[in-house]
C-alpha cells in the first residue's frame, strides 16, 4: 500500500534551525481586508529561530502580514504567513516566518545544527535506572 501525502510537500534546501514542539501562548495580530484591526489569543505547535507553526481562528492567506506577541514576555515580532493548513475544528494550523530571525523570541536554547541522536556523543550517554517506589503495604 502506497502512502498518501495529506498535503504537497515543498521541496527544502535545509533546514535553518531546529523545530521544536512547543506550546506557547502567544497573541496575533493583524489587519482584516476592511482594514480594521483584530487579534487573538493562539498555542504554538511548533517553534524555531525562524518562525512558528501557530493554531488560530482567524482566516489568514499566505503573504497576509501579521504580529506575534510572546505572551509571557511581552516581546512582539513582525511576521508573514507562508502556509496555511486545512481547517479542523474552526481552527487552523498557520505557518508563519519572521521579518528577520529572533533565536531569543521563543526563549528557548535551540540545539547546535549538528545536534544528532548518531552522533559518537550521544551514544556516550547512558540514562540511570530510575529508583522503583516502594509497596507501603
Amino acid at each position: 500500500m502506497d502512502p498518501l501525502p495529506a498535503r504537497p510537500v515543498r521541496p527544502t534546501v535545509g533546514r535553518r534551525s531546529q523545530r521544536l514542539l512547543l506550546s506557547i501562548r502567544v497573541v496575533v495580530s493583524g489587519k482584516q481586508s476592511s482594514g480594521a484591526p483584530y487579534a487573538e489569543e493562539a498555542l504554538t505547535q511548533v517553534v524555531n529561530a525562524h518562525g512558528a507553526l501557530v493554531l488560530i481562528k482567524r482566516l489568514v492567506s499566505t503573504g497576509d502580514r501579521l504580529q506575534i506577541r510572546n505572551v509571557k514576555t511581552g516581546e512582539e515580532v513582525g511576521c508573514t504567513v507562508v502556509d496555511v493548513g486545512e481547517r479542523q475544528d474552526h481552527k487552523c494550523a498557520v505557518g508563519v516566518e519572521f521579518d528577520e530571525p529572533s533565536p531569543r523570541f521563543w526563549r528557548v536554547a535551540f540545539p547546535p545544527e549538528d545536534w544528532s541522536a548518531r552522533s559518537p556523543e550521544a551514544r556516550k550517554f547512558t540514562p540511570r535506572p530510575r529508583p522503583v517506589p516502594k509497596d507501603p503495604a
